[in-house]
């Protein structure tokens, strides 16, 4: 072949060039041109001139959104909650859910450390801490000696932190985090190994709402959008307490011995729950108003009493006389120019409650025990002749994020400012301390929660770490 030289590659790529070469000789493409392109102008011939692009009106009518024009759409959308396929989770079927950790489907003896030190430390009573009347100047030495450490940082679940709750044991740190995709995270902080926190998905949605059973902490009662759910670490089970249609806001316990809680909706309505009957069905719906619930708070006194927030709302309501329609608030907190995200009672007395607002104000009302009328009350009050009472704020001050109280006369907040920092607020509006760390806390911590009787805050970002101070 005369190209016995060659490689074999380049034999190959030779033989493939002389047949794209017949190829296209077989086309007889040099046929198809027209004679005329040497002879006329491309404007004078027919064959050579391309066609002249449309005008703009006479193209046809651009397409214009549905939803401006206000148009039905012809396939019909589906009014149920996005589940987050994208992340690729197996949805998590109604009814009781074991207590095993996403990566140990197989294999739970990774997890039975965590277990059993939240199961050993549930047993121990913890003494209730005296907070009527904290001595602020050693309240607030106390706070500076909290500082925040590379290994009390810990990415604890993998998305957005929705909610938070710690333990009450004086001798171990433990939190629980919950993400938007319906993870629950379990860090043993005092471990300080990679093994101390492990995750759990009881929950197919967000994790809104979350507490340690006040009588029993080695409950963890947990809500998402569709379902709440208690986690007991004595049979390794996630029990489904309530389930509904309606999407789940938040929830508090009504009794000390947790038995009875009260669930706002996102809708507006709220519900009583108990746990000692059987289903999984609320016990009554309430309609009170509202348009949003974000969060509901039950006095810690007088348990009769909630107080709901949601859009410019925040009022107090007597379960007692909750009905399905028609309910009228005991006092309404006005005030209020723009959405509510909280309102929380103090933690001690209930006498002051502390807002926060859109408008970038947090709010504090005194003497709520005044307000709603607490002492000499009847023994069956009839709601009908209740006069609901309106109370301007006592104090605001500028502020931008989430809020909760800390001390009876103390609330903590997020803040957006840099440096990134958690704030702690007298009830007199002064800036008490600033929790920060230049090089170990970055970013905006939303959700805070604080020790019921140790030193101890607990701040969650967007990406699932928890900062313990």
């Amino acid at each position: 072949d005369g190209h016995s030289h060659l490689s074999a590659y380049e034999r190959k790529r030779l033989k493939n060039i002389t047949e794209n070469a017949k190829f296209f000789a077989a086309l007889k493409l040099h046929e198809s041109v027209p004679k005329c392109r040497d002879s006329c102008s491309v404007s004078e011939c027919s064959h050579c001139s391309r066609p002249k692009p449309k005008k703009v009106e006479d193209e046809t009518a651009r397409r214009r959104s549905m939803r401006l024009l206000r148009v039905e759409p012809s396939i019909p959308v589906s009014e149920t909650a996005a589940q987050p396929g994208a992340e690729g989770y197996p949805e998590v079927p109604a009814g009781p859910v074991p207590m095993i950790a996403e990566d140990q489907a197989e294999d739970s003896k990774r997890t039975e450390a965590l277990l059993n030190t939240w199961m050993r430390i549930s047993e121990l009573k913890v003494d209730d801490a005296d907070r009527h009347t904290p001595d602020m100047e050693r309240y607030q030495k106390s706070l500076s000696s909290m500082v925040l450490s590379e290994e009390n940082i810990r990415k604890v679940v993998k998305s957005r932190v929705c909610s938070m709750a710690i333990h009450p044991s004086e001798s171990t740190i433990l939190v629980a985090a919950g993400d938007k995709w319906g993870h629950v995270g379990l860090w043993n902080v005092s471990c300080g190994s990679e093994e101390g926190a492990h995750i759990f998905i009881p929950h197919n949605l967000q994790v809104s709402c979350m507490h340690f059973s006040p009588c029993n902490p080695a409950h963890l009662l947990s809500l998402s959008t569709d379902s709440l759910r208690c986690g007991d670490v004595t049979r390794a089970v996630f029990d489904e307490i309530c389930r509904s249609e309606e999407n789940f806001s938040s929830f508090d316990f009504l009794e000390d011995n947790a038995s009875t809680a009260i669930v706002g909706h996102w809708d507006g309505d709220v519900a009583v729950v108990d746990r000692r009957t059987p289903g999984t069905s609320s016990e009554l719906s309430a309609d009170i108003g509202f348009k949003r619930t974000r969060t509901v708070h039950v006095h810690p006194t007088n348990k009769q009493y909630f107080l709901a927030a949601g859009l410019m709302d925040v009022c107090v309501f007597d379960v007692r006389y909750l009905k399905p329609k028609g309910n009228q608030p005991v006092s309404s907190l006005t005030g209020h120019t723009k959405s509510v995200a909280s309102a929380y009672f103090s933690p001690a007395t209930g006498s002051r409650v502390v807002t926060v607002c859109a408008d970038d104000k947090l709010r504090e009302q005194w003497n709520t025990q005044v307000l709603l009328i607490f002492k000499k009350q009847p023994k069956k009050p009839q709601p009908k002749t209740m006069k609901p009472t309106k109370q301007k704020p006592a104090k605001t001050c500028l502020m931008n994020m989430n809020t909760k109280c800390s001390e009876e006369h103390c609330f903590l907040v997020g803040s957006m400012a840099q440096p990134r920092q958690i704030n702690v607020f007298q009830d007199t509006g002064k800036l008490l301390h600033s929790f920060y760390n230049l090089d170990c806390l970055s970013s905006v911590c939303p959700i805070n929660v604080v020790h019921p009787s140790r030193n101890i805050l607990v701040g969650g970002n967007s990406s699932g770490r928890l900062h313990v101070f």
